[in-house]
C-alpha cells in the first residue's frame, strides 16, 4: 500500500463504533464521516485499550497496554515516558504537531510533539485523584450528577473549544500548504463527551419520539452483573434524572453532538481541499472510547460492552481500496501506523500492527484484542478478550461473563456458565493469562494507586483533587 505524504490523525471523545450511519444505525446523522468511510477503510471490530479517557490516550501515545506503562486511571496522565509514535517522528525529522485535546499530563512535558496548540490537559496537572480511591469501604462518592447539571439545546464550553480546534487547524493546514515537508498533524476534538448540551440546530434532528428504546434498562427490571453494579453505584448517573423525559433528552442530545462533531469532521476534510492537500494527506479517524448512552441503564464509559469498548476507526487517503475490515483492531494499531507511515522506527516490543499491513491480509476474525479497565469506580480490574465471535470479560473476583458476538452482538446472553461454552471460556482464560496475569495486574494497579494517594498526602488529600466530572477545556 503506497504512503502519502501527510497523515492528519483525528480522535473525538466518547464516539460509539455503533454511532455512524455508515455503520447502519437507525438514527445517527454522519455524513461526513460516511463520505470519509466511502474513499477509505473502516475497520467494523475496533477497540479501546482502556475504555476511560486518560489510560487510553497514554496506551495510544505508547502503543503499549495500560498495565505495560502502569498509567491506570484519570489521575495518571501521560508525561513522555514511555517513548511513543510522536518521539519516533520526532526522530526521524517528521514534523509532528497536536490541535486540542490530548489529556496529559502537562504542556510542558516531552510528550512527542513538535508543538501543542491549545492542548486540552488533564486538571491541574493531576486529574481526578480522588477517583483512584477505588475499594468499596475507601472510595468517593460525589454529590454532583456525572453528566452535567443541564442537559439540552445550547453551547457548552465544549462545543466552543471544538469549534476553536477546528478554526486552529484550518489556520494551520493553510500554512502547511506553503511549506514543502512532509507532516504529521494530531487532532483532538471532544465531542460526543457529556456535558450533555448541544445547539439547537442539531437536536431539532432528533424528536424524542424517534428515539429507539433503551436496551436492557434498569427500570424494565433488567439485572447488571454485580461488578458492573458496584462499579456504576460510585457515580449519580441514569438515577439522577429528573424523570423519563430527561432521560430521553439525553440519549438525543448524545446523538446530535454525534452530528455535531460530524459537521467539524467535514469542515477538516473542505480545509484540506480547499488547501490542495487532500490527494496529498491519509485521514485516520477514531475516538478514545465509546459511551452507553443508557444501555443497561449506563451512562459514560467504563465497562466493556460493545458500547463502551469499540470505537470507529476509518483509515482513508490515496492508495487506499475503499472498503472494509473485519479484522479486530485497536489504538494500539493506529500508534504503530503513525509510526509505519513514516517508516520511523521505535524501540521496545509493542502488540500493535500497522493498519496497512492488516488491511493488505486477508480478514483475520480470530486475531487477539485486549482491554483493560481500573480506574473510576471499579472494585477490582475487569479486563476483556475478544476472539473471533466470541468475547470475554474477566473482573477480578467475580464471574465472568462470555458473549458470542456473531449470534447475540447486543449482549443480552451470557454464556460464561452453559457447559456446551466450557472449552471457549477456558480457550479465552489461556488468551488473557498469554497477556497478563489478572490477580497480579489488579494488586499492582492498586499498590501504584495507593502510593500515589500516599504521595500526595493522603485520603483526605486525595478527596479534594480533581475535576467532579468533565475536565474543564484551556481559555481559546
Amino acid at each position: 500500500m503506497t504512503r502519502s505524504k501527510n497523515l492528519l490523525v483525528i480522535l473525538s471523545d466518547e464516539h460509539q463504533a455503533r454511532a455512524l450511519s455508515c455503520a447502519g444505525h437507525p438514527l445517527v446523522k454522519t455524513p461526513n464521516l460516511d463520505r470519509l468511510a466511502a474513499r477509505g477503510i473502516r475497520f467494523t471490530d475496533a477497540y479501546t485499550p482502556c475504555p476511560i479517557c486518560v489510560p487510553a490516550r497514554a496506551a495510544f501515545a505508547t502503543g503499549r497496554h495500560v498495565h505495560d506503562i502502569r498509567l491506570w486511571d484519570n489521575a495518571m496522565p501521560y508525561a513522555g515516558e514511555p517513548r511513543g509514535w510522536g518521539h519516533a517522528l520526532q526522530a526521524k525529522g517528521v514534523r509532528v504537531e497536536s490541535i486540542g485535546k490530548l489529556h496529559y499530563r502537562s504542556n510542558e512535558d516531552p510528550a512527542g510533539f513538535d508543538v501543542e496548540h491549545i492542548p486540552m490537559q488533564v486538571a491541574d496537572g493531576v486529574g481526578m485523584v480522588w477517583a483512584s480511591m477505588r475499594r468499596e469501604e475507601e472510595r468517593v462518592n460525589k454529590d454532583v450528577r456525572m453528566l452535567g447539571p443541564y442537559i439540552g439545546p445550547g453551547d457548552s464550553n465544549y462545543t466552543r473549544y471544538d469549534r476553536a480546534v477546528v478554526s486552529r487547524t484550518a489556520d494551520w493546514l493553510k500554512d502547511a500548504a506553503t511549506r514543502p515537508d512532509p507532516w504529521c498533524l494530531y487532532v483532538g476534538l471532544v465531542a460526543p463527551h457529556f456535558p450533555l448540551i448541544v445547539p439547537q440546530e442539531y437536536l431539532d434532528m432528533y424528536p424524542l419520539d424517534s428515539l429507539p428504546p433503551f436496551k436492557l434498562h434498569t427500570m424494565d427490571g433488567f439485572e447488571n452483573h454485580p461488578w458492573v453494579d458496584k462499579q456504576n453505584s460510585a457515580l449519580i448517573v441514569d438515577n439522577g434524572f429528573r424523570d423519563h423525559d430527561e432521560r430521553r433528552l439525553a440519549a438525543a442530545c448524545y446523538f446530535a453532538l454525534c452530528t455535531f462533531l460530524d459537521d467539524n469532521i467535514g469542515k477538516l476534510m473542505d480545509a484540506l481541499e480547499a488547501n490542495g492537500q487532500l490527494e496529498d494527506t491519509t485521514v485516520i479517524y477514531s475516538s478514545d472510547h465509546g459511551d452507553n448512552v443508557g444501555a443497561r441503564g449506563l451512562w459514560g464509559k467504563g465497562n466493556m460492552y460493545e458500547e463502551s469498548v469499540a470505537v470507529p476507526l476509518i483509515v482513508a487517503g490515496p492508495g487506499i481500496t475503499p472498503g472494509t475490515c473485519a479484522t479486530p483492531v485497536s489504538l494500539l494499531d493506529i500508534s504503530e501506523t503513525i509510526i509505519d507511515h513514516f517508516d520511523a522506527t521505535l524501540e521496545g516490543e509493542r502488540p500493535g500492527e500497522s493498519l496497512y499491513d492488516i488491511a493488505e491480509r486477508p480478514e483475520k476474525p480470530e486475531r487477539v484484542i485486549f482491554s483493560e479497565y481500573h480506574a473510576i469506580g471499579a472494585v477490582s480490574g475487569a479486563f476483556m478478550l475478544r476472539k473471533g465471535r466470541w468475547k470475554l470479560i474477566h473482573y477480578q473476583g467475580f464471574e465472568p461473563e462470555l458473549f458470542d458476538l456473531e449470534a447475540d452482538p447486543e449482549e443480552t446472553t451470557d454464556r460464561a456458565a452453559d457447559p456446551a461454552c466450557a472449552k471457549v471460556l477456558a480457550d479465552l482464560m489461556d488468551e488473557l493469562y498469554a497477556i497478563c496475569d489478572p490477580a497480579e495486574v489488579n494488586a499492582l494497579a492498586f499498590a501504584d494507586q495507593d502510593a500515589m494517594i500516599a504521595g500526595y498526602g493522603g485520603p483526605e488529600m486525595a478527596k479534594t483533587m480533581g475535576a467532579p466530572a468533565a475536565t474543564p477545556p484551556p481559555e481559546t
